[in-house]
């Protein structure tokens, strides 16, 4: 069984290097590496691999224009970081190796082992993070477009009445990020689970499919976050005014 709490591998100091922690060095390793590479390949006449990539970034950026035109281009370097983190974040940890190749701790009937490497997106701690990110920014994001005054006029009123609506607003937003960091969590942890169950089971050929289903999950899991996000930028950063104008 996949404990829940990802496993320290070794410690700097007091501070303990876990095995997720490791796996999201190297999906920013990834990343990074993409970014330089590809940013010396990018000419006027496109390759086929370019033109998918600004493919699907001209189809994000259209989708969030078409939710949040005013506001889409603060938005749209959120989505595409979330995106392309957590889907690669997904998708890696499905690589042989991930999750199997390590050291055991223990002795006798209580050897467990322990992987050097450890799907980032299975560690609460990571989606947590991220969540928190995501709220953060979003906030950050209405006071600039907004102003204070107008923000926080959104969950405090002289007005008994919209003071309530206001209370549970702010409620929301806690629970936005409990949503966000367990929604992303639950998903990826459940996959691993029962991919480490049948491979324990079966061999080479039976854990294929849910392999297969995975990736279809990861990819599913990292638009979810994303578009979570894109929509509680557009909503957050819409002025009382303009709302009740377009109702």
């Amino acid at each position: 069984m996949i404990p829940f709490a990802a496993e320290p591998i070794f410690f700097v100091g007091k501070f303990p290097v876990t095995n997720s922690f490791l796996h999201t060095l190297l999906v920013d390793g990834i990343i990074l590496a993409g970014v330089f590479a590809i940013k010396n390949k990018i000419t006027l006449h496109p390759s086929k691999f370019q033109n998918a990539l600004e493919m699907v970034m001209d189809g994000f950026y259209g989708l969030i224009q078409s939710i949040s035109p005013k506001q889409v281009t603060r938005i749209f370097p959120y989505f595409m970081t979330f995106f392309i983190f957590i889907l690669i974040a997904n998708w890696t940890s499905l690589l042989p190796g991930i999750g199997t190749i390590g050291f055991f701790r223990g002795e006798g009937h209580e050897k467990e082992l322990i992987p050097f490497l450890r799907g980032t997106a299975s560690d609460i701690n990571t989606t947590l993070g991220l969540a928190l990110v995501s709220i953060i920014a979003t906030h950050i994001m209405s006071i600039n477009v907004l102003g204070f005054k107008e923000y926080i006029s959104r969950f405090l009123s002289f007005n008994p009445l919209y003071l309530f609506i206001g209370l549970l607003e702010l409620i929301s937003e806690f629970t936005k990020i409990i949503s966000l960091s367990f929604r992303l969590f639950g998903n990826i942890y459940a996959g691993e689970v029962v991919i480490a169950t049948i491979s324990n089971v079966f061999a080479f050929f039976a854990p294929l499919p849910f392999l297969a289903l995975e990736v279809i999950v990861g990819l599913v899991q990292a638009l979810v976050f994303s578009m979570l996000t894109m929509t509680f930028m557009s909503i957050l950063t819409t002025s009382h005014h303009e709302g009740g104008e377009h109702a």
